[in-house]
């Protein structure tokens, strides 16, 4: 008999099924990935959705609380006898006394993965290599790779480099940006140029002393990075603007009043930094929520960073879900 569910669902909180997944694998355990396929009715979580089952292991959630219980049991009973399931819940499921408070009609696909399975391995080597790989299963076939095989009753989940954010600063508005970009699950890292031995106290972040242009090549910038330049000087700014608007970054953003960006900008121009990357620049940085203490101003630029993140998803899907049937 499986252990119950904690009372209080920390393990909700983790919206990426792979650090899981590889904890399952260094323990070498079984586990049962769970992942939402379908939605309808408006769920509380989008289709991608994921959730790991293990021995002394839970990550993930799909309802707040409705199903989570009832998906743990088959995920258990699959772990036991490496059947996939497929399981409905609200409008056809066959547990009708299980319902979805928001009256939503949700999919959900079970599986076992082994510890020395292939697919498993390529995932997490991916995760560590940062490259975007895609996930094909039916709970007895699955690979895993950049343009896998898709045929058809198998599940088909993309899986993206974990978000990193990287913040120039050492005030308590740069550490407050750092702190809650940690806590949102960006790979975060605080540089401050010449900055003292000791890493600041901020749990999940990781800390460099270089110049800003070492710092970026150490850390590693791609498409899945976004970099916060909140240092309040002058030349640094512009120094750590000069290293980061060439980059491949998805996002550069820099503090600072609107009505000096001009003069901030203009050495960057004369450069010859294209207008068009410059025009890239969210300047002033964040969202416009009227804050101003540190706080406040981490949740605005972790706002906007996740609101481009998800205004991207939206044009170009990764989360697919069943497989359609290929020629």
């Amino acid at each position: 008999m499986r252990e119950p569910l904690p009372e209080w669902p920390l393990f909700g909180m983790s919206d990426d099924a792979r650090p899981a997944l590889r904890q399952a694998l260094q323990g070498k355990k079984p586990v049962a990935l769970a992942t939402l396929t379908s939605v309808e009715g408006g769920g509380p979580r989008p289709p991608g959705t994921q959730m790991v089952f293990a021995e002394e292991i839970v990550s993930g959630y799909f309802s707040g609380g409705c199903v989570e219980s009832d998906v743990a049991d088959h995920a258990f009973a699959c772990l036991e006898d490496g059947e996939p399931r497929r399981l409905v819940y609200g409008a056809g499921s066959p547990w009708p006394d299980i319902q979805l408070l928001c009256g939503a009609r949700i999919e959900i696909f079970v599986e076992r993965i082994d510890p020395d399975d292939a697919a498993l391995a390529e995932l997490l080597t991916a995760e560590t290599e940062r490259r975007p790989v895609t996930w094909v299963s039916d709970g007895h076939r699955r690979v895993c790779g950049s343009e896998p095989e898709v045929w058809e009753g198998a599940i088909v989940q993309a899986f993206e480099p974990r978000p990193r954010l990287v913040v120039f600063g050492a005030d308590p508005t740069a550490m407050a940006i750092a702190s809650l970009g940690a806590q949102a699950g960006l790979e975060t890292t605080l540089v401050r140029p010449k900055g003292p031995a000791t890493p600041p106290p901020l749990p999940g972040v990781a800390y460099r002393r270089d110049e800003p242009a070492a710092a970026l090549a150490a850390i590693g910038v791609d498409a899945w990075t976004s970099i916060a330049i909140a240092t309040h000087n002058l030349d640094m700014d512009r120094e750590a603007l000069a290293a980061a608007l060439p980059s491949p970054a998805g996002y550069v953003g820099l503090l600072g009043a609107r009505k000096r960006l001009p003069e901030r900008l203009a050495p960057l121009r004369a450069a010859g930094f294209s207008e068009a990357r410059l025009q890239q620049l969210h300047a002033p940085i964040g969202l416009d929520i009227g804050g101003k203490a540190p706080w406040e101003v981490a949740l605005s630029v972790i706002g906007e960073i996740v609101a481009l993140r998800y205004a991207r998803l939206t044009e170009e899907p990764r989360k697919a879900t069943p497989a359609r049937q290929t020629a």
